[in-house]
């Protein structure tokens, strides 16, 4: 592309000298004065600015060569054009120092004045005057679409030859750009700044330190051109206008008062759809802007909003299912509001929120975000003195009056159920009025709870109507003296769970994989917005990446789901009994840091709550729970086995199998027989076994009918004993 000298002094000096526009609504223009800021002032922001934009507006597969720009003609170019070439001339002049850069600028100016002047000249001038071949940095700068990404990976502090040492490794994704990445390291006393060469796909890098190292940060004054991380890109107005991928939302019953906004937005290329017409996939899929705060949209993910203020609001969130997307609301109480901001809108696109009153604008504000690519590089160690440890009695003294009480177990831990029990059994005999919440039950077998503690029906019958062993499968006995004491004592127990089917759906194919009936059964509000929860919950996806769920968003909404539809039935339970405390019972990970129901329950009650974490001795954090408790082991009593493989056929148990050392196998019972019952209870299922032998010991004998085959006279019944 050739230029007129004073087209291309156009381009570098009065980007470089000309500042904003006096209005900020005017399409958003950039300047390169940012090469005569200090690293430290105000510099740094204007090119992060730059980072966003490009970031905001430009998709590499559809993106301009920078080498081909020659006019403005929409956003995406302007961010190549002046964005892109912004950053180029100031990675220049980082890589040849200031004065070169200068001096080579004043002789391009000399020699080419009012002349046509290519990218070549501009190559040469600065090759001539710094010495060095700058073929390389011209030609990815100018030439490619795409801009660098890259992440570190494997950071560690080793002391190596009594030297503390901070090893990682860059890894860029895409073919490998050859970059000078600024790093700064904060120790103790003092810090570190140097410049990392990186020209490969994957680098290791080792730097020593004399004093413990604390804090290592990339880039913090956006010397590159590069890739936002998830956690220094703010949610804008600008990503959601430049998406490619992008819907408007409203309500049938406020289209009308919309209609100018949704006009809008159409022209800029988004899809209007009404709430109803929506699909999960578009929410993990696409941008979208919301309109009116009480959206059902908005409940599912972030539980509730909080009403506008007077006129009209926009606000931009990080989409909770998808955070390389964004999810905006829009709100006005009236239609004139709407009409007096509708076009204005996109001349706020760096803000998160905007707000205009009487067509002014009265509020904007951008999201705060972190600087650079950052990591620590140190915690304190934290200790606990064994000789002052409480007694979980004295716990007990100290959260009694707590409205609710989250016990976390680990399922198959005998020793964590005690400790339930001993609680329960403390309250209890303090006369406290509580019902236990249980994980372990779904909610539409409630019934089936009630009855049993009510004498309605017997402790098989239980089992068999809660459907405990299908859908809960762990050993009975691990919760069997708590149920048995709730029934003795007449403490209500609640079934917190959600169908299994439902959270099974949701895991592998979203709520759109709902029916409609399904959709009512789960909660119609819920916050979908915890990062750190987030990140959890992607460390436990990586152990399903091999099973049928796939999708991360599908299997962060199902576990959103688990929590909340717990959290939602602790919080009905205590409005329809008010005076009632209540022991929750659940795993571990959905009380530790109070992130999976114990927030969700508050948001919803306002009522105050303690945590207890039985054993975190593996991942202890001082911020796990407000009690963490260390139970010694204690063996389960269980339940003994038949020793057969059973295999279901047409509705009927066929033995298919015998475990070695089968009693079954040594009283009689032969392969293909039809197991009819045991101890006379009917055995329909595989549960049925399990539920007609939780209570037996071993040694005991039960007796075993079975249906066998017999040659030229169809079946014959027998009946014999098996000793456990």
């Amino acid at each position: 592309m050739k230029f007129r000298i004073s087209a291309i002094l156009l381009f570098i000096f009065i980007l470089f000298l000309v500042g904003k526009a006096d209005s900020e609504e005017n399409l958003p223009t950039y300047n390169l004065s940012v090469l005569f800021k200090k690293e430290k002032d105000a510099g740094w922001q204007d090119r992060k600015k730059i980072l966003i934009d490009y970031q905001s507006y430009v998709v590499a597969s559809e993106g301009v060569l920078l080498k081909d720009f020659n006019k403005v003609t929409d956003l995406a170019s302007t961010a190549v054009g002046q964005g892109k070439g912004t950053m180029l001339f100031h990675m220049l002049k980082n890589l040849i120092g200031e004065n070169t850069f200068y001096s080579a600028l004043r002789k391009l100016v000399d020699e080419k004045k009012f002349e046509k002047t290519s990218w070549a000249d501009v190559e040469k001038a600065f090759e001539e005057v710094s010495g060095k071949d700058l073929g390389w940095f011209f030609s990815q700068w100018l030439e490619r679409t795409d801009i660098p990404s890259f992440e570190v990976k494997d950071l560690k502090v080793v002391v190596l030859k009594g030297v503390q040492t901070i090893f990682f490794e860059i890894l860029q994704e895409g073919q490998p750009y050859k970059l000078d990445l600024p790093v700064r390291i904060v120790a103790e006393k003092g810090e570190i700044n140097d410049i990392l060469h990186i020209e490969k796909e994957s680098q290791a890098f080792n730097i020593a330190v004399k004093e413990r190292p604390l804090r290592i940060v990339f880039d913090e004054n956006y010397d590159l051109m590069r890739k936002l991380t998830e956690e220094e890109y703010p949610p804008v107005i600008e990503r959601l206008q430049g998406d490619r991928k992008r819907i408007i939302v409203f309500p049938e019953e406020d289209k009308e008062k919309y209609s100018e906004l949704i006009t809008v937005f159409e022209k800029e290329g988004f899809e209007a759809k009404e709430e109803k017409e929506l699909k999960d996939e578009d929410i993990q899929t696409h941008s979208l802007l919301v309109l009116g705060f009480e959206s059902p949209i908005l409940k599912r993910l972030f539980a509730q909003v909080n009403k506008p203020k007077p006129g009209f609001s926009l606000m931009v969130k990080q989409n909770p299912l998808n955070p390389e997307k964004v999810i905006a609301y829009a709100y006005s109480d009236s239609k004139e509001e709407i009409i007096s901001a509708a076009r204005r809108i996109f001349n706020y696109g760096n803000f998160s929120s905007i707000r205009f009153l009487g067509g002014e604008n009265t509020e904007k504000e951008t999201e705060e975000t972190k600087r650079g690519i950052t990591f620590s590089l140190y915690e304190s160690v934290h200790g606990v003195n064994p000789k002052k440890t409480i007694k979980l009695t004295e716990i007990i003294n100290g959260i009694i009056d707590k409205s609710i009480i989250y016990v976390g177990e680990r399922h198959t831990n005998y020793e964590d159920h005690k400790v339930q029990l001993e609680l329960i059994m403390e309250l209890w005999k303090r006369g406290r009025k509580f019902a236990i919440g249980m994980e372990m039950f779904q909610w539409p077998f409630q019934k089936a709870i009630d009855d049993y503690l009510s004498g309605v029906i017997s402790e098989r019958e239980f089992l068999k109507a809660s459907e405990y062993f299908k859908r809960w499968k762990y050993d009975y006995n691990l919760y069997r003296e708590i149920i048995e004491y709730a029934k003795a004592k007449k403490i209500p127990v609640v079934a917190l769970n959600l169908r299994e089917e439902i959270v099974k759906k949701v895991a592998e194919g979203g709520i759109d994989a709902l029916t409609q009936v399904e959709k009512k059964e789960i909660p119609q509000d819920m916050n979908m917005a915890d990062n750190d929860y987030r990140e959890r919950l992607m460390s436990a996806f990586r152990l399903h990446e091999r099973t049928s769920i796939k999708n991360f968003g599908n299997f962060y909404q199902s576990q959103i789901l688990w929590d909340e539809t717990m959290a939602h039935s602790i919080a009905q339970f205590m409005v329809d009994k008010p005076d009632y405390q209540m022991v929750v019972l659940a795993g571990q990970q959905h009380i530790m840091f109070s992130s999976g129901i114990p927030k969700r329950t508050y948001r919803l009650n306002r009522k105050d709550y303690t945590t207890l974490i039985n054993g975190a001795a593996d991942d202890f954090n001082m911020e796990i729970g407000d009690f963490v408790l260390f139970p010694d082991f204690i063996a389960l009593p269980t339940s003994p086995k038949l020793g057969i493989l059973l295999k279901k056929e047409e509705g009927r148990l066929r033995i298919e199998d015998f475990q070695p050392g089968s009693g079954a196998l040594k009283a009689g019972l032969k392969k293909d027989d039809i197991l009819i019952s045991v101890d006379d209870w009917k055995v329909e299922s595989i549960e049925d076994v399990r539920i007609a032998l939780f209570d037996k010991k071993q040694g005991e004998t039960v007796k075993v009918k079975v249906s066998r085959k017999q040659f030229l006279f169809g079946e014959k019944v027998l009946e014999l004993q098996v000793t456990l």
